[in-house]
């Protein structure tokens, strides 16, 4: 570059265009006295193989044609700080990168004669004689540490690499999120779960299951703070990333009234003793797969009588619906199985205006609804809502096969200002959810070790809380 040039060359992050000029003499050196970095190629991935194969079925799925499969960009949280980089779960799934690939990287197939060449583009390190090093705040070595060489992903993957200035859109391109029959085709792929995946899943539940014992442990200390919520957040937190990569999503710690809204995220709420406690929370590895858990504790150690019976059904229609899983069945049916104890129950104790039987009426019923409006299981991995482009009739209306990794659960939430309740009932709310496998003969309940019955929450807080 001029003389002219090398005055007001600024370390800026891409987002913004604040610039800081360098001295001469930090211009003459900064490229000068850095040590050879050895250059050792790593041994491929385990997940190298198993993403060699879903390539395979995406390229067969759609011969002579180029489809592009973009990792996604970094997104912009306030002025010049980016929210962490987490690439799209399709890339993923189909490169093999998990936590550490790289922001605007593009996995593209290729088509030939027999098939489709892949190659995954991405922004190579540059070397210590260039201004990004030191001067892009987004992705110079000198702000960030050390970036992937093309060669060592190439090797860590199992993929052909090149550097991202050599691809180039087409208007013939295929590319996931804009494509619907692509994006449907590589959401679908994941239905079944792979050997990798469950492991990956396995690892993901036992971690969070450290993680809900963490959160008992410190019942005391989330008791005495103000924003007791926050504590329990904060406690999970600490297992994600000690152990995990993050969260699969945002935790929901909700205590006493906040326990009846479904996604209660602002978590800045007291525990208060005598409350239910609704914790949904999931582990995330570096792979990106996820675990998804809910419990309800009871904050003082035991459920009352009226928190204990609707736990307890809660429970009852979670087993219902692990009873009916298995191959062959449909996936709906899963949630039905569990509605009908919900139906069942609330007409029991006079809150419905009609009988279950009514109530499960596919045409005029659904009043039982109101203390469950969402459904018993979504599917799991990559994604907490995975696979979530697949057609209906592949997902809710799809058959159930071994391998699908699923979640069950139900739940109950009397809002606390719903007059079509007893007073005793307000401000309850019951999850319960567990991550299952479907196998050859039945369901295994990959979340079992995490304590679920009324008598055994009790006993977990009596073994795991100070002074209990």
């Amino acid at each position: 570059m001029s003389e002219t040039e090398n005055t007001t060359v600024a370390a800026q992050s891409s987002s913004t265009n604040r610039r800081q000029p360098f001295p001469r003499g930090f211009l003459d050196t900064i490229s000068q006295g850095w040590a050879d970095r050895p250059e050792t190629l790593p041994v491929a991935r385990a997940q190298a193989p198993y993403a060699a194969r879903r390539r395979d079925a995406v390229s067969r799925a759609f011969p002579g044609r180029r489809l592009v499969v973009p990792a996604g960009g970094l997104r912009q949280r306030s002025n010049d700080t980016d929210y962490p980089f987490r690439a799209h779960s399709a890339f993923s799934h189909l490169t093999g990168w998990g936590a550490d690939s790289e922001p605007d990287s593009m996995l593209v197939f290729e088509p030939t004669a027999d098939g489709h060449d892949v190659t995954l583009y991405f922004r190579e390190r540059a070397d210590r004689t260039t201004t990004e090093f030191y001067g892009d705040a987004s992705i110079g070595e000198f702000w960030i540490g050390p970036r992937p060489a093309l060669a060592g992903v190439a090797a860590d993957l199992g993929v052909a690499t090149a550097h991202i200035d050599g691809f180039a859109a087409t208007d013939d391109d295929l590319v996931v999120g804009a494509d619907d029959e692509l994006t449907r085709f590589v959401s679908e792929l994941r239905l079944v779960k792979d050997e990798y995946e469950l492991d990956q899943l396995r690892q993901a539940i036992a971690i969070t299951a450290q993680g809900f014992d963490d959160i008992v442990r410190e019942l005391p200390a989330i008791i005495a703070h103000p924003r007791g919520e926050r504590v329990v957040e904060s406690v999970f937190h600490r297992r994600a990333r000690t152990d995990g990569n993050w969260e699969g999503y945002d935790t929901i710690a909700a205590s006493g009234p906040h326990a009846c809204y479904l996604h209660w995220t602002r978590n800045d709420g007291a525990v208060v003793p005598g409350d239910l406690m609704l914790v949904d929370a999931g582990v995330e590895l570096e792979s990106l797969y996820t675990a998804d858990i809910t419990r309800t504790i009871p904050v003082s150690g035991r459920f009352t009588e009226v928190q204990r019976k609707v736990y307890e059904t809660v429970r009852e229609a979670a087993d219902a619906a692990f009873a009916v899983v298995r191959p062959g069945i449909r996936f709906r049916e899963v949630h039905e199985a569990a509605m009908a104890v919900i139906a069942r129950r609330t007409a029991e104790w006079g809150l419905l205006p009609v009988t279950a039987e009514e109530a499960l009426d596919a045409d005029t019923g659904g009043q039982h609804r109101r203390y469950m409006v969402h459904g018993t299981s979504h599917h799991l991995g990559l994604d907490v809502h995975d696979c979530a482009q697949a057609r209906r009739e592949m997902y809710y209306d799809g058959v159930i096969e071994p391998g699908m990794v699923f979640t069950i659960e139900p739940g109950l939430y009397f809002q606390i200002d719903d007059l079509t309740v007893p007073e005793e009932y307000r401000g309850i709310g019951v999850r319960i959810e567990d991550d299952v496998l479907v196998t050859e003969d039945g369901v295994e309940n990959l979340s079992a070790a995490i304590p679920r019955t009324a008598d055994e929450v009790e006993a977990w807080i009596a073994r795991l809380k100070p002074g209990q």
